[in-house]
């Protein structure tokens, strides 16, 4: 979504409904890195109603360091929307990027939401129902560049394949990521998917939301940290 079309979409739901956008989500905590420039984002409440015409990175703008917990609910709800697609419920964690240690938003318009330009991040992927619904993966990136072969820059650690660890129509997840100081982990309604040791810090960075030619619902974002 151009950044013309993000303004004038926000500015119109502040103007419709202040007080539902304080008390719930504010899209400026949000920044969209787009490959279609024709993302469609609606928010109700503290839900968001996400179609991606082609690769979505939306990343929660506030860096995340020490120990956190991050939660969420998504749905694909497969409803006759133009861009239902049962796949790639997808997602980053501890994201930074090597090239602007201290800004992983210097380069948000060279990605672009561009799959490949991803492997220049270091970084904890979930590509959960990926290549058309038929694995579940875990992935460590490690900053390489994005020509680099994908068992170099971005090594699976963990696979699903069977059914129950795959997408069904309509259902609602609920994920929930973890980083202490010596591991993280990924859970799923309940069930921890994928656990790895990391070194102190390895856990710092910013989480995306990672979607491709799909539509889905994203609600109950929480991040929370011990006192």
């Amino acid at each position: 979504m151009s950044r013309l079309v993000y303004r004038v979409l926000f500015t119109t739901f502040c103007l419709l409904f202040p007080w539902m956008l304080r008390a719930q989500l504010s899209l400026a905590d949000w920044v969209a890195e787009d490959a279609s420039d024709a993302v469609q984002i609606r928010v109700s409440a503290d839900t968001m109603e996400i179609s991606s015409p082609q690769g979505l990175t939306l990343w929660y703008r506030p860096r995340l360091t020490g120990d956190y917990t991050i939660t969420y609910r998504i749905c694909m709800p497969m409803c006759g929307s133009a861009y239902d697609r049962l796949s790639d419920m997808n997602c980053f964690w501890a994201a930074n990027d090597p090239a602007s240690p201290d800004n992983l938003f210097a380069r948000s318009e060279w990605r672009k939401g561009i799959f490949p330009r991803y492997k220049t991040l270091t970084l904890f992927y979930v590509g959960y129902g990926g290549n058309n619904n038929s694995t579940t993966r875990f992935r460590k990136y490690f900053g390489a560049t994005e020509t680099t072969a994908d068992a170099e820059a971005r090594p699976v650690i963990h696979e699903y394949t069977d059914s129950a660890h795959l997408l069904s129509p309509a259902v609602w997840y609920e994920v929930q990521i973890r980083v202490s100081h010596d591991t993280t982990t990924y859970a799923i309604n309940g069930e921890e998917l994928f656990r790895l040791p990391i070194v102190p810090r390895e856990g710092d960075g910013h989480f995306g939301l990672r979607l491709l030619e799909n539509h889905v619902l994203f609600t109950d974002f929480r991040i929370s940290q011990p006192e």
